[in-house]
Order: structure tokens, then sequence, then C-alpha cells
């Protein structure tokens, strides 16, 4: 049975929704439900989450007539990213920025500033301007809350013939009418976890990140993985998830060194951290890599600009965002992908000059 079937079945209606049976459902008028959909009109939170429940649950974005009723034409792209100061996000950013012009768009950029819930809103504010695609970059939650309203509006976007894009963006639960470009997280941080250990490392710590973040709950499972594929203790206090920045990779491992002394190397969960890590031993006295070796993830420019050159992990970051654009607006690319896949990039590593055998 097809999936509109089921929802035909389960809803005991033998046509497609429409907006009187959304407007049954939540309790509210047809007007309203069309105030909700297509963002002209302000109405109260709890009424819009109303709204937009009823319409994932009856189907109501795979109508196809209501979708040609209110189709979205903009010329205009909206992407959502945490921050533009950190590179990570700034060469995703130029690199759907690009694209969007080359395809004779317009971007509209806003930031979450790492804000709980300003993803959400954001979301809702581009589609009251009537976007054509909004592209949400890395962030997210592993809250269900947080999915289910991700959910929602995936479905409201594609009831006005718009789409929900995630890049870079963990694809756990990913809503139905989502698109999603992401990377091979966990892999990155096996390999780099891998590449210390292989080098005779057993006293390996993880430095940065936010719990809440899927992305950083995918870098922490790689590296506990190849801790364990090769038999090794899992320490719990060796991992320091306490922030992102410089500041907070100086002061985690200034903490972590006084109080494990016998750690010989150091998984920062990005490259701007990582230059916290190098503070952090130089002023404590010791030598990368002789003393204590050092990794981390994503290899912005920062990473070859360090000294020692770092060893770090490898994210097409700008080829994630040109992606991004392309499943936004079904532009085939040269490997002919059908729009409706999710696309995951491959990472690799970038060995320097960081790593080394630990002291004996």
């Amino acid at each position: 049975m097809s999936s509109t079937s089921e929802q035909t079945r389960v809803r005991g209606l033998r046509r497609p929704a429409t907006v009187s049976d959304v407007a049954a459902a939540a309790q509210v008028s047809t007007a309203t439900v069309s105030r909700v959909l297509n963002g002209n009109y302000p109405v109260a939170a709890a009424t819009r989450e109303r709204v937009m429940r009823a319409v994932s649950k009856l189907g109501y974005a795979a109508n196809a007539n209501a979708r040609a009723l209110t189709q979205s034409d903009t010329k205009t792209i909206g992407i959502i990213v945490p921050e533009l100061v950190d590179p990570f996000f700034g060469y995703m950013v130029r690199g759907l920025e690009r694209a969007t012009q080359e395809s004779g768009r317009l971007a509209i950029i806003a930031t979450t500033s790492f804000r709980p819930g300003a993803e959400i809103a954001l979301i809702d504010r581009m589609r009251e301007r009537r976007v054509d695609a909004v592209i949400v970059v890395s962030g997210g939650s592993s809250d269900p809350a947080y999915r289910r309203q991700l959910a929602q509006r995936a479905d409201a976007l594609a009831a006005m013939g718009s789409r929900l894009v995630l890049c870079a963006h963990p694809t756990l639960d990913l809503p139905s009418a989502a698109r999603s470009v992401a990377y091979d997280t966990e892999g990155g941080a096996f390999s780099v976890t891998e590449h210390l250990i292989a080098n005779g490392h057993r006293r390996i710590a993880m430095v940065g990140g936010e719990s809440h973040l899927p992305t950083i709950g995918l870098r922490r499972d790689g590296y506990l993985r190849a801790l364990a594929s090769r038999g090794i203790d899992i320490d719990e206090d060796l991992i320091r998830i306490e922030g992102f920045g410089r500041d907070v990779g100086y002061a985690s491992t200034r903490a972590l060194m006084e109080e494990h002394p016998d750690v010989t190397a150091i998984f920062a969960v990005n490259d701007t951290i990582a230059s916290g890590v190098y503070d952090a031993l130089g002023d404590a006295g010791l030598r990368i890599p002789t003393d204590v070796s050092v990794v981390a993830y994503d290899d912005t420019p920062l990473a070859a600009n360090l000294s020692p050159k770092l060893t770090t992990v490898h994210v097409p970051l700008e080829q994630l965002g040109q992606e991004a654009l392309r499943a936004a607006i079904d532009e085939p690319d040269a490997f002919s992908r059908t729009p409706e896949q999710g696309l995951t990039l491959g990472t690799y590593l970038v060995h320097r000059d960081s790593v080394a055998m630990p002291p004996r």
C-alpha cells in the first residue's frame, strides 16, 4: 500500500487532505490554517503548533493541488547557520552563497548564535518570506521535541512548494519531507583516533564541543569506537566536552594535564579548539608532538598555519554547501544522483606534523 493510501486509510478519508481537514483536526478555522501555512498574518505560537501537527498527521504536504496553489518561486534561498566567524561554518556558507548566485538566486543568511530554539524560529520567518528553500547548516539538537518541530516545519515548507535541506546536519530521524547533505562525521573521528592508537598512544583525551549537538555526539562515538576496537579502557574523565573556542581548548587542556599528566595525545573536536590546546601545552612546558600528540577535525586553513602543522580530518566544507543548494533546487550533478536521495560526503585524514610516538 502506498504511503498516500495509508494516510487516507488512517484518517478515514477517501481523498487527499484539504485545508478544511487540517482545520477540523486542529480545531481552528480554515482562515487560520491558511495564515499559518502562508505566513502572511500573525498567529499565536500554540495555535501554529496545533496546525502544524495536523498538517503532519494528515499528510497535507503530499497534496499536489495545495502545493500548486501556494507554489513558492521567489528566487531566494534562506540559509540558517550557527555563526559565521567560525571557519567551519563560514566556508560552507561561502560554497552555498556562490552556488546560489550561480543559479540566479539571492541568499538570505541568518545566524542563531547557538541559541536554543532559534533555528525553528528562523525557519518560520524564512517561510513567511516564501523562500524557495531553507537550508539549515549544522547545528541541530538530539532533543525529541526539536526533531518533531523540525519535521513539522519540513511539512509546512513542502505544503507551499518550498523545501527544507539539512546541510552537515546529522540525519537521525530525518523528516520525510526534508533532504540531507551530510558528511561521515563518526568515521572521521574513528580514523583520527585510530591514527593515534597506531602510533602507540593509549591515554588519549578528547577536548571541546557542546554535549547537546548531534555532531559532537557522533565525533565522540567515533573516538570511543576506535578505543573499544583496540581493547583500550574508556576513561570518561579524559572526555572534556566543555564548549567551543580557543579559550575552551586552553582551559580544558590545562586542567586535563594537571589532573592526568599521563595523557600522551589529545583529540580536539575542531581546529580552533586545537589552537587553544597548543597554547596550553606550550605554557605547561610540553612539546608537540615530542611530549603530547595533538589531532583535530575540519581541516580549516588554521590547521596548516599552526606550528607544528596540525594533523586533522578534512571535511569538504564548500562542497557541502554546493551540494545543499543542488538538493534545494533539484539541480542534478555530474554523478546524476536523484534529488530524493540523501547524500553523505566522505572525510579523510590529513597527515601533518603534530603526531609522534609517545615518550618512553
